[in-house]
C-alpha cells in the first residue's frame, strides 16, 4: 500500500477537531452519561420476540409440544433481563437526570424497568392473537399467496406489523426511545414507516408495501388494507407563540373499518375520516372526510402516445 507519511502525520490534529467539534456540539453527543439504550441489544431483543411469537419459523428447528416450554421459558427469562436494562436505561434519560447514576438512582430506574417488561411480557399471549388476525388478513387479501406460512416468512408487511405491535405495547406502557428504535429498524428492513403511536386494529393488511407511512396519531380500525406507497400524514404542523411546534395533537387521519386504500394515495389531517366500507384509489390526495360505503377516485388521464414515424396522439 503506497502511503505519503506527510499526509498521515496530519490525522492527529484532526482527531483533535473532531473532539473539539464534541464540545461545541453538544446536543448530538452523549459523553459522560448514563448510558443510552444500546440498539445492537434492541434489535436482538426485537428478533427473540418474533421467536417467542411464531415458534419454529425461525432460529431454532425441531420444536415440539415437548420440548418448547424449555425453548421459551429460557427465551423470556433472557428477555426479561435485557428489557430491564434497556427500559431503565431509556426512562433514565427520559427523566433529563443523564448524570452518572450512583447505586441507589441506578436500582430505582431498573426496579421500573422491571415492572414494565413483565407488564410487556404479560401481553404477548394476547399480541399472538391479534397477530393471527393480521396474518389470516394478508392470507384473505392476496390471492398470490400459498399459506399462512408465506405470510410469516415472506411479506414485508407482516414483518412491519409484528414489529409495530410489539413497540406499541411499548409505548403504551410510556417507555421511551425503544419504540422508535424498533419500528425505525423495520422500516430500514421492509420500506413501511408505522410510528409505534398510531392505533390500528385488527385484520390489518399492507400489501407489497414499500413506501407506506402511517403517522403518529392515525387511528385504523379493523379489516383494512393499504397497497404500496400511501400515505397517512399530517396536513400542517402548526406551532405556539414562541414558533415551536405544537406536540401531541391529533394531526394524522382516521381510517374506519374494511377500507381500502390503494396504491399512492395521500390521506393527509387529524380531522380527516375516511368513512368505514369505503374504497380511496390510486394517486388520490384527500385532505377532507369522506362518508361510509364511498369511492373515491382520480379522473382517468388522457395519455399521449407518440411513435417514431408518427404524430403526436391522444388517447383516452
Amino acid at each position: 500500500m503506497a502511503t505519503d507519511i506527510r499526509l498521515k502525520e496530519t490525522l492527529p490534529q484532526l482527531t483533535d477537531r473532531i473532539v473539539q467539534s464534541y464540545t461545541e456540539l453538544g446536543a448530538i453527543s452523549h459523553l459522560g452519561h448514563c448510558p443510552l439504550p444500546n440498539y445492537e441489544t434492541v434489535i436482538s431483543v426485537t428478533e427473540a420476540l418474533k421467536e417467542v411469537l411464531f415458534p419454529g419459523y425461525r432460529r431454532r428447528e425441531g420444536l415440539h409440544l415437548g420440548n418448547v416450554t424449555y425453548y421459551v421459558g429460557d427465551l423470556i427469562e433472557t428477555l426479561h433481563d435485557r428489557l430491564t436494562l434497556q427500559i431503565a436505561r431509556a426512562l433514565c434519560h427520559e427523566s433529563g437526570r443523564n448524570h452518572r447514576c450512583d447505586a441507589q438512582q441506578r436500582e430505582d430506574f431498573e426496579a421500573m424497568g422491571q415492572a414494565r417488561a413483565i407488564a410487556f411480557l404479560e401481553r404477548l399471549p394476547e399480541l399472538r392473537q391479534i397477530l393471527a388476525t393480521d396474518a389470516e388478513a394478508a392470507y384473505a387479501g392476496d390471492p398470490a399467496c400459498k399459506s399462512i406460512d408465506e405470510v410469516i416468512f415472506c411479506y414485508p408487511g407482516f414483518e412491519a406489523i409484528t414489529v409495530y405491535r410489539l413497540a406499541h405495547l411499548l409505548h403504551q406502557l410510556e417507555v421511551p426511545l425503544i419504540p422508535r428504535m424498533m419500528t425505525e429498524w423495520a422500516h430500514t428492513r421492509t420500506g413501511i414507516d408505522i410510528h409505534p403511536g398510531a392505533k390500528i386494529g385488527k385484520y390489518f393488511f399492507t400489501d407489497h408495501g414499500t413506501g407506506v407511512v402511517i403517522g403518529e396519531t392515525c387511528e385504523i380500525g379493523q379489516w383494512v388494507k393499504i397497497y404500496q406507497g400511501v400515505t397517512l400524514g399530517a396536513l400542517s404542523f402548526p406551532k405556539d407563540s414562541n414558533g415551536n411546534l405544537v406536540r401531541g395533537a391529533k394531526r394524522h387521519p382516521t381510517i374506519e373499518d374494511r377500507v381500502v386504500i390503494y396504491a399512492n394515495a395521500t390521506i393527509l389531517g387529524g380531522h380527516t375520516v375516511i368513512g368505514h366500507d369505503s374504497v380511496i384509489g390510486s394517486s388520490v390526495w384527500l385532505t377532507e372526510s369522506v362518508e361510509p360505503h364511498t369511492t373515491v377516485t382520480m379522473e382517468k388521464p388522457k395519455l399521449r402516445i407518440r411513435g417514431a414515424n408518427d404524430d403526436l396522439v391522444g388517447r383516452k
